[in-house]
């Protein structure tokens, strides 16, 4: 492991300082690009604009179609994703469409094991079963060429709103709203499809404003439904560009001043979070996994319904419920984990280094946590990782649905194309992005796919990017080492591309022990710059020298009224 500290430009630090920055933020702010104070403007009036020259492709005409469809009192049926992502952008869908007056909206979720993903032909079928006009896809849709000409051939209008990366064909939609399609200018490419569904709502209310539904005076707010911009956002670990950052910034607002639905705030409760303190890591490690759980385990219209009802009993007994299928979710992961972690390992002898790339696979497997377990793999030896899991759908008994898990410098769909095109047949299906993809094999063509997926990894990856690199924001001044500062940072807007304050330096190693029920904690005592200081470093069992460069995190342990700072160690540089 490599422990890098972050160039801080200093010029860039001063200027934002001698703004009335505060003097550790303008460091954190200058060492990931931001320049002038008003980048850091989080207000509704700095969000990208939908419609215009810089505006998203097809957004003028998806606004045209809803609004005909409304006029026209048409059925409305979305199409979901059974991720974060997708339950946030279906519930935003419903709640705003309802809001700008439409009067039939209805959606769907896809099953993750009998359904697979996306907008498939037998879906697209039970759409129209319904009795819809017009289908809606969120977070889907992009690459369902298949099944828009399904929908299409059956009558519907559809409206592809989605953000994931287009196949070599689009589907022959009515109007396609997507940042990554061929031809789009909007700057924002990296918006979650809760963000596309909401920025897809804006056009609309302009263009129901433009045909005098309503002016600027009586138009409907859609701001309420930043809290769920904000989740979808997060939890899909898009990068936190400036315009994503704004919208997870007007979310957050809302939640700590309590102005937020129902279900979020029985989220909250069953996660045992605090609403008024609300952070980006409550949506990514508490709100998120609890309605990811439906997904995997059950039924994602559980989380959707979580998000779309305003009865407070009700949504308190759905967040119940998601908690409890979380809490099964973890028992199977780590079962699974553990497992996956010693197939994984035995690949390679403990002096060796492990291979590029690690494929494993076993019929015990669930496939609806494959994902969470490649990105353990991915996280301890450092390689992209897939995981596979037998299906359960019927009549695909000999498929194997894998899950992928990539490092900094390999990007997985072009790797999965790679091996498409060498090995013609091996892969039935796949997609996803640079750093998570998703993938399906006939079971006999395991081992091809292993041996055809390490090649491409030995081909694309050098030592540098096979070794663990750990960036981090150098040494932490021992007068920011308080309990405010730590209150300070963690109302700040952190995520992916836009990573949360790491600092690192030598410390001294006063004791140490392992804690927890597993004994699987180091619990430690260390000297940071002359004054003590509490460490715990999760996950790890190895013993450290008595002197070590660590990387770390800053976190409040409160106990019995007392607020005292510690550090969650990230790595060691030893």
């Amino acid at each position: 492991m490599k422990i890098v500290a972050r160039d801080i430009p200093p010029r860039a630090a001063w200027a934002l300082e001698q703004a009335g920055v505060h003097p550790l933020l303008a460091r954190l702010y200058a060492a990931r690009g931001v320049r002038a104070k008003d980048e850091l403007d989080d207000g509704l009036g700095r969000l990208l604009p939908p419609s215009g020259e810089k505006g998203l492709k097809g957004i003028d005409a998806a606004a045209r179609l809803l609004a005909d469809a409304m006029a026209q009192h048409k059925r409305l049926v979305i199409v979901a994703d059974y991720d974060c992502d997708g339950a946030t952008a279906c519930a935003v869908g419903v709640r705003g469409l309802r809001m700008l007056g439409a009067q039939n909206v209805d959606y769907l979720v896809p099953d993750r094991v009998t359904d697979g993903y996306g907008l498939t032909p037998p879906i697209a079928r039970r759409v129209a079963e319904r009795g819809a006009d017009v289908l809606i896809t969120v977070d889907n849709g992009i690459a369902s060429v298949e099944g828009v000409a399904e929908a299409k051939a059956l009558g519907l209008q559809v409206l592809v709103t989605d953000h994931h990366l287009p196949g070599p064909a689009l589907p022959a939609a009515d109007a396609i709203v997507n940042p990554n399609q061929p031809g789009c200018t909007f700057e924002s490419k990296s918006m979650a499809g809760v963000g596309v569904m909401f920025y897809t709502l804006l056009a609309l209310r302009a263009e129901l404003r433009a045909r005098g539904v309503f002016d600027a005076a009586t138009q409907p707010k859609l701001d309420p439904l930043l809290t769920l911009v904000a989740l979808g956002t997060v939890a899909d670990v898009v990068k936190l560009d400036a315009n994503n950052r704004r919208l997870v910034a007007q979310g957050l607002k809302r939640i700590r001043m309590g102005q937020m639905p129902a279900g979020i705030t029985a989220l909250f409760h069953a996660a045992g979070r605090k609403a008024p303190a609300a952070t980006t890591f409550d949506f990514g490690f508490a709100l998120g996994p609890r309605i990811n759980a439906a997904g995997r385990l059950a039924d994602m219209t559980l989380g959707i319904e979580c998000l779309l009802t305003d009865d407070a009993g009700r949504a308190a007994e759905l967040a119940a419920t998601l908690d409890g299928i979380n809490r099964e979710r973890r028992e199977i992961e780590g079962g699974m984990r553990e497992q996956a972690m010693l197939m994984a390992e035995s690949l390679f002898d403990e002096s060796e280094e492990p291979p590029p790339a690690i494929s494993v696979f076993d019929p015990d497997f669930h496939e609806g946590v494959v994902g969470i377990v490649a990105s353990r793999i991915k996280d301890k030896l450092h390689r992209p990782t897939f995981v596979f899991a037998a299906s359960s759908a019927p009549g695909k008994e000999h498929e194997l649905k894998g899950s992928g898990r990539s490092i900094p410098g390999f990007h997985l769909r072009d790797a999965l194309d790679l091996v498409a095109k060498r090995h013609p047949g091996v892969i039935l299906k796949f997609g996803g992005h640079a750093m998570a993809a998703g993938c399906t094999v006939a079971e006999e063509s395991f081992d091809v796919f292993e041996q055809a997926f390490a090649q491409v990894a030995q081909e694309w990856l050098d030592a540098a990017t096979l070794t663990r690199r750990i960036e981090t924001d150098g040494p932490l001044a021992p007068e920011y080492c308080r309990a405010d500062i730590v209150d300070t940072l963690h109302r700040e807007v952190w995520g992916q591309g836009f990573a949360p304050p790491t600092f690192s330096e030598e410390v001294q190693v006063l004791s140490q022990r392992l804690v927890g029920e597993a004994k699987n904690h180091l619990s430690l005592k260390l000297m940071h710059q002359g004054n003590p200081v509490d460490a715990i470093w999760f996950g790890h069992t190895e013993q450290l020298p008595a002197r070590v460069l660590l990387a770390f995190r800053l976190d409040v342990n409160e106990w019995k009224g007392e607020r005292k700072v510690q550090f969650l160690v990230e790595g060691a540089e030893v």
